[in-house]
């Protein structure tokens, strides 16, 4: 069985670096994950310049028994 959970990364270096760093957070909190899905992929524009890119994922993870 598993369970679903939703996370948000971010970097100014690119979408892989901002699901990198979502991933390596959710893991800090979160055992057994197996699985991820890019819900989002956006960008925040500051003074006419992108600031950073913003990736929504969808993280599964196992339950353990």
């Amino acid at each position: 069985m598993y369970r679903v959970t939703e996370v948000v990364g971010t970097s100014t270096k690119g979408v892989d670096d901002a699901i990198k760093k979502a991933i390596g957070r959710a893991s800090q909190t979160l055992r057994n994950i197996d699985w991820f899905e890019v819900e989002n992929v956006r960008g925040h524009v500051e003074n006419n310049e992108l600031a950073h890119y913003q990736v929504t994922l969808k993280i599964g993870f196992r339950l353990e028994s």
